[in-house]
């Protein structure tokens, strides 16, 4: 299988293009940057080098894990010319988007359910879902949480950070999520890419916990104390974002031979 992977200098993408390539796979990654070694440089917001790398390449599949949080653009736009070149050059298309999609709620969020963003990335990604949804009507939507397995981690690094003083602000205590290893959601993935599944999965860890419970585990692994890590309240301190978001996994059990471990799992190595 010929594999395209978008964004491919990033945790996910770069974990995904390493995993392709091991089982035998014809790879290309694409990078914001020309620099970045190993891939071909693509600006996802240029739909003509969008349109132009997929009829050059022809790819059997891609997988599109190229965003930028505080980018509109990258995100929204960028996925639906991906989705579009795809569908164009006949491609199967996996889209990577996000829990931050929801405003939150208590009760586990299924398949079914519709965005209802709160904050301008969550608006991104879901803009991005209802364009890949217009342009790619077989392509997968796969929702996923926060993405964590060791300090290539954002997670990871903004707790060590925080714990060192090396960041201001905390993590935030009423902010719930399922997260997922880096590696289980690249073999999902590439799982998903090789195989017939379309529509809407939830690929996210089966474990709940706060963004802050989650920094004092990651700091554990390097022996720092718990109470070094601080936390607070996103409600009282004002801040507009999704609070308690859970994705229920029990179709992706059943669509996905990959098993995806909870947070206690994975580091506990």
């Amino acid at each position: 299988m010929r594999l395209l992977v978008t964004g491919g200098s990033g945790y996910t993408g770069g974990r995904l293009v390493a995993l392709a390539r091991t089982v035998g796979h014809d790879v290309i990654g694409t990078s914001h940057s020309a620099q970045a070694e190993g891939l071909v440089p693509l600006d996802v917001r240029d739909r003509a080098a969008v349109d132009l790398l997929l009829a050059e390449l022809r790819p059997d599949a891609v997988v599109n894990t190229a965003y930028a949080q505080s980018d509109w653009a990258v995100t929204a736009l960028g996925a639906a010319y991906v989705a579009a070149a795809a569908a164009r050059t006949g491609a199967r298309l996996v889209h990577v988007s996000s829990d931050a999609i929801f405003k939150g709620r208590p009760a586990p969020y299924t398949e079914d359910d519709l965005p209802e963003p709160v904050y301008p990335y969550g608006a991104a990604k879901a803009a991005a879902e209802t364009a890949v949804i217009a342009t790619h009507p077989d392509a997968v939507i796969a929702r996923t949480s926060l993405i964590i397995g060791d300090d290539g981690s954002k997670q990871h690094q903004l707790a060590l950070d925080l714990a060192a003083g090396r960041a201001d602000g905390v993590l935030f205590t009423d902010h719930i999520r399922q997260p997922i290893a880096v590696d289980d959601l690249a073999a999902a993935l590439l799982e998903l890419a090789e195989g017939d599944f379309r529509g809407v999965l939830n690929v996210a860890g089966p474990e709940a916990l706060s963004r802050h419970e989650l920094g004092v585990r990651v700091a554990a692994q390097h022996g720092i104390p718990a109470d070094r890590v601080p936390g607070g309240s996103a409600i009282e301190r004002g801040v507009i974002s999704p609070t308690e978001v859970r994705l229920d996994v029990s179709l992706a059990a059943t669509v996905l031979k990959t098993r995806l471990r909870g947070v206690t799992e994975v580091l506990s190595h």
